[in-house]
């Protein structure tokens, strides 16, 4: 099995990787495949119907707006989020679309992005069609995707053909599918886990392509710190949420002159860190899936943890941490799921939680043992957590959660490295747990809006 680190961090924009970069990316395989059949230049008109979870929470995620965004040839990756606003308000108010940027097309964000809130498509409950036609009227293209968590896109084909004979990873000298072929690897060879990890992503990556992806996933996570912890102001989408991680900022920083300083005072300094990342998610600032936009706070916030508050602490491993969070990232995703809809928020704050602990445990000097005893930790005191995000915006509970799995995954370090390793629950079976946990997990508790707080809030 071998997901790439660059598979698990993408760099994309917020409020969310599976409602707002999943179809932003969708839309471009879409023109892709347009470009492919050479009829993109013939096209008059393109409709998108969005199913299940990217219905239901579609409007707050932004959905509509990253098709747009798609469809106009944008990336997540490149995309700048200043310019968004302006590119999506002018195919609005001008009925026109530049598709890929050259062909222009007539286009109604209202009446060629349709909802539907029935029932889901069967593969899964983040289904969008896109459906392509000439002048006359007659269809040109259909293709069927689906969004399956942390900005993973797969097309309707490669859905039915991972279903029926597997998902085909490429070979690489530590393939290892479970988090006890990976210790058992480990033992075997002396290697730790970040060093099997590495060795994989040597066989995709040349070495100054693996060092300068690893470089501009850092980059960013402290940028969206770096932003969050200085803008003021309230977060878009209607709940008039204010901003709260600048005024943090300001009271710790007080805080550091007063002759009574509490122990616990670091907690607020991991909370801070993730908060400000997630308030810049839910601006729809830059920011990283890790491993999904729903909870890119809790490992950049680790990661700052460790850099300034661990005693001898340097940036050189980071690169260590991302690695070994991304193992444990692949196995939880291949074996369960990291997608909100599907299973709750157990796999998106959750499986960060777990990533985040192995990724600290591994740069203190923990074992391959402690490294999984940490992630284990980590993701079985997350099981059961639903995802119920009010108005369908990624605001509440969703910033505060990211700043509560960030405290959770040093605790879950901390409390590995004082063990040798050895643990009644194994890894394995809690990701299972996860997984079984999210199939019987009622549909309206998965990125719905339709229980849980979200039907819960009491109107000021």
């Amino acid at each position: 099995m071998f997901l790439s680190v660059f598979d698990m961090f993408k760099v994309g924009i917020g409020p969310s990787s599976s409602h707002t970069v999943g179809p932003m990316v969708a839309m471009r395989q879409f023109l892709d495949r347009l470009n492919c059949d050479r009829c993109l230049n013939d096209v008059a008109r393109v409709t998108v119907t969005l199913y299940g979870s990217l219905a239901f929470t579609g409007k707050g995620h932004g959905t509509d707006r990253a098709l747009v965004l798609g469809l106009l040839g944008e990336i997540p990756s490149e995309i700048d989020p200043e310019t968004v606003t302006v590119a999506v308000d002018e195919v609005i108010n001008s009925g026109q679309l530049k598709l890929d940027g050259a062909a222009e097309i007539l286009f109604s964000i209202s009446d060629d992005i349709l909802f539907e809130y029935g029932a889901p498509l069967d593969e899964h409950t983040n289904g969008l069609e896109a459906k392509a036609f000439d002048a006359e009227g007659n269809a040109l293209a259909f293709e069927t995707y689906f969004s399956v968590g942390g900005g993973f896109v797969v097309s309707k084909p490669e859905m039915a053909a991972f279903k029926e004979s597997g998902v085909r990873y490429p070979d690489v000298p530590y393939a290892f599918c479970s988090a006890a072929e990976m210790l058992k690897m480990g033992a075997d060879t002396g290697k730790t886990i970040a060093e099997m990890k590495r060795a994989n992503e040597l066989t995709q990556h040349t070495v100054a392509a693996l060092s300068s992806g690893l470089d501009r996933i850092w980059a960013v996570m402290k940028d969206s710190m770096d932003r969050g912890m200085s803008t003021r102001g309230q977060l878009p989408g209607g709940l008039k949420v204010k901003r709260r991680a600048a005024q943090i900022a300001d009271a710790l920083d007080a805080d550091k002159s007063r002759n009574v300083q509490y122990a616990h005072r670091v907690m607020d300094w991991i909370s801070l860190y993730a908060i400000a990342v997630n308030e810049e998610n839910a601006a729809g600032g830059r920011i990283v899936t890790a491993p999904t936009n729903g909870a890119a706070g809790v490992i950049p916030a680790t990661i700052r943890y460790y850099l300034e508050f661990c005693p001898n602490a340097t940036e050189d491993m980071v690169d260590e941490f991302l690695l070994t969070a991304a193992a444990i990232g692949g196995i939880i995703k291949t074996k369960a799921s990291i997608s909100g809809a599907e299973v709750g928020c157990q796999g998106e704050v959750g499986s960060a939680a777990a990533m985040a602990a192995a990724g600290l445990t591994a740069v203190l000097g923990g074992t391959n043992a402690q490294i999984e005893n940490a992630a284990e930790i980590a993701i079985e005191h997350h099981l059961g957590m639903t995802c119920d995000p009010v108005g369908g915006l990624v605001q509440v509970p969703c910033i505060e959660r990211n700043a509560m799995g960030a405290v959770k995954a040093v605790n879950a370090a901390s409390l590995a490295l004082r063990g040798d390793g050895t643990h009644f629950v194994p890894l394995d079976n809690v990701i299972e747990t996860m997984r079984q946990t999210g199939v019987d997990m009622l549909s309206k508790y998965k990125e719905t809006s339709e229980g849980g707080l979200a039907v819960n809030v009491t109107e000021c």
